[in-house]
């Protein structure tokens, strides 16, 4: 499976972005897909996820209310709308997919077997 991110950039507080993840080289009908993000010298820590084909997104405390994960399952892409930003939300943001996860480890990053080569996403 190849992920590939786009979108991100700098904003200044309380603005938005948006990002998107186009999804190929697989056969699977359904898999979860999630959203990562890294801070230097900070652990990698899951924001969103969604299991593809329908399944309700799931999301960290700390962005619930202020970013939204979608898909697009006929282009193969899943999005997050990032509003209200913060400077806490800088971050190196990571697409990842795995074939099979419990529900209650989809924003584990060590669950998820694939990974794009992520999008920097700069708040001020």
């Amino acid at each position: 499976v190849q992920l590939v991110e786009s979108g991100g950039g700098s904003v200044q507080a309380g603005g938005s972005l948006g990002l998107s993840c186009a999804a190929s080289g697989y056969s699977y009908f359904r898999f979860w897909m999630g959203w990562f993000r890294q801070a230097p010298g900070l652990e990698r820590e899951g924001v969103a996820a969604i299991y593809t084909g329908g399944g309700d997104a799931y999301y960290a405390d700390s962005v619930k209310g202020r970013f939204s994960m979608s898909e697009d399952n006929a282009m193969n892409t899943v999005y997050l709308q990032m509003d209200s930003l913060k400077p806490e939300d800088t971050a190196m943001y990571y697409c990842a997919a795995v074939l099979v996860c419990a529900n209650g480890l989809v924003l584990l990053a060590k669950e998820y077997t694939f990974w794009g080569q992520g999008t920097q996403v700069t708040v001020s």
